[in-house]
């Protein structure tokens, strides 16, 4: 590896173990084994550098859910069996020691106080709703519409950010993928007029 990829390793452990606002980027010199002048080199701020790490840090869950150990099984795509499934996956990885959903909360709350990693992440966000969309429903994400990303992926990702912020508020009272299902049955009876 370089100076560049060690830096990025770095910044992510830092992440996990300090949070975004109590890591320095003598922090991430120090964990990565680089100097000082890397971070600017390669990523021009130790604020861009941290923005890309997190976003790797949600690539590397994303890949997880994709191919790892917490891809859907047999449950059919679209059903409310998957729906269960999946959230029963995310929610096991927010009950995680160092889960990275805690730093999520911690850089939606500094959003506008820091504007770069904001435009880093409102990318990412979007990315998260069209990622959403296969595990739940099946097919491949570049088949995922800009049309689909701006209606179901936005509703997913707003799934995503509520339960995020319940399971860092109160674990305890957060709600389980059950739960949610439970929910989604109600809403669907409903517009039935069940």
């Amino acid at each position: 590896m370089g100076h560049r990829e060690d830096l990025l390793e770095g910044a992510k452990r830092c992440l996990l173990a300090k949070g975004f606002v109590r890591t320095t980027a003598r922090d991430i010199v120090k964990e990565s084994g680089t100097n000082l002048a890397s971070i600017g080199y390669h990523y021009g701020s130790k604020d861009a550098l941290l923005a890309q790490a997190y976003v790797a840090l949600v690539g590397d869950v994303s890949v997880a859910f994709d191919e790892g150990e917490r891809a859907p099984s047999g449950t059919e795509p679209g059903s409310v069996e998957r729906f269960r499934e999946v959230w029963a996956n995310v929610i096991d990885t927010m009950r995680e020691p160092g889960s990275m959903w805690r730093l999520s909360m911690e850089i939606i709350v500094m959003g506008d106080q820091l504007p770069e990693v904001r435009d880093h992440l409102a990318l990412a966000q979007r990315e998260a709703g069209r990622g959403l969309i296969p595990m739940l429903m099946g097919g491949r994400e570049e088949d995922v519409t800009e049309k689909d990303v701006d209606t179901l992926g936005k509703l997913l990702v707003t799934l995503m950010t509520g339960l995020i912020a319940q399971w860092t508020f109160d674990p305890p009272s957060a709600p389980e993928a059950d739960e949610l299902a439970e929910g989604l049955l109600r809403i669907i009876a409903a517009t039935r007029g069940e």
